[in-house]
């Protein structure tokens, strides 16, 4: 029996960890975690200052240490702050990384848009004209 897209995200966020803007921020304040912003490149022009930026859909590659698309910032051992832009995609994403074996991941509920909300700091970038 199938389930709907609505659903697979409702069991993704029973099984991650959850924290508020304000929660991450002051994580990502200490520098013991990395925010990872798993947009598309067409929304990063607004992001998390200092924030890790892989599509969703490279999501494994970038994570996996074994692959050639690994990216250095992404340890599974090291504490990982996904968001996206309302928390959505981000559930899905930080499921995906427990099951590559990441320990210390968390959605930020709900996503840039509630970061932006709480009046918390973030960079906007302009294309070169």
């Amino acid at each position: 029996m199938s389930i709907t897209a609505h659903e697979l995200v409702e069991q993704a966020r029973a099984r991650i960890e959850a924290v508020t803007p304000q929660q991450a921020f002051e994580e990502l304040s200490t520098g013991k975690a990395v925010a990872l912003d798993i947009r598309e490149p067409s929304e990063w022009e607004e992001h998390i200052d200092g924030a890790v930026q892989v599509p969703r859909g490279l999501l494994e590659f970038a994570a996996d240490p074994t692959s050639a698309r690994h990216h250095d910032a992404l340890d599974p051992s090291a504490r990982v702050i996904v968001y996206c832009r309302s928390g959505t995609r981000a559930a899905l994403a930080a499921l995906t990384l427990q099951t590559l074996g990441f320990t210390h991941v968390a959605n930020l509920e709900g996503g840039f848009v509630a970061w932006k909300e709480a009046g918390l700091p973030w960079i906007e970038h302009h294309a070169d004209l």
